[in-house]
């Protein structure tokens, strides 16, 4: 299956966003990439090698943007239970698919509900 460049352009994108957090760490378990903060993983990015569909998870505690997370095309709650505390998988090769930026703020949402409040306050004066 032929990786979507469009999609794999926006997952670089929030890819390298995620890695620019403060006290981030990019980790592959179970094959796929993730970021981590503080041993914790605040976006799953899945793997980009085409065997599986492009896409972001994160974890939105904002009513809204979980609300709006969910109205993309493709867009469920997050398996393995995940889903019950707000973690939303937003798939990036379908038409109508968010923006890199808003996917990005996501991913800052994301971060902040799972980073240390130090590594926030960091965040916050940059």
């Amino acid at each position: 299956m032929a990786v979507d460049r469009n999609a794999l352009k926006k997952w670089e994108k929030v890819r390298q966003f995620a890695l620019g957090m403060p006290g981030a760490e990019e980790e592959f378990p179970w094959g796929e990439t993730v970021a981590k903060v503080n041993k914790k993983v605040f976006v799953f990015l899945g793997v980009d090698d085409g065997s599986y569909p492009l896409g972001v998870t994160v974890k939105l505690k904002d009513e809204a943007a979980h609300a709006h997370a969910l109205t993309c095309p493709g867009a469920e709650p997050a398996g393995y239970g995940l889903g019950k505390s707000g973690w939303v998988s937003v798939p990036l090769e379908q038409k109508g698919a968010p923006r890199a930026e808003l996917l990005c703020d996501w991913v800052e949402e994301s971060y902040r509900t799972i980073a240390p409040k130090r590594l926030v306050a960091e965040l916050d004066d940059r």
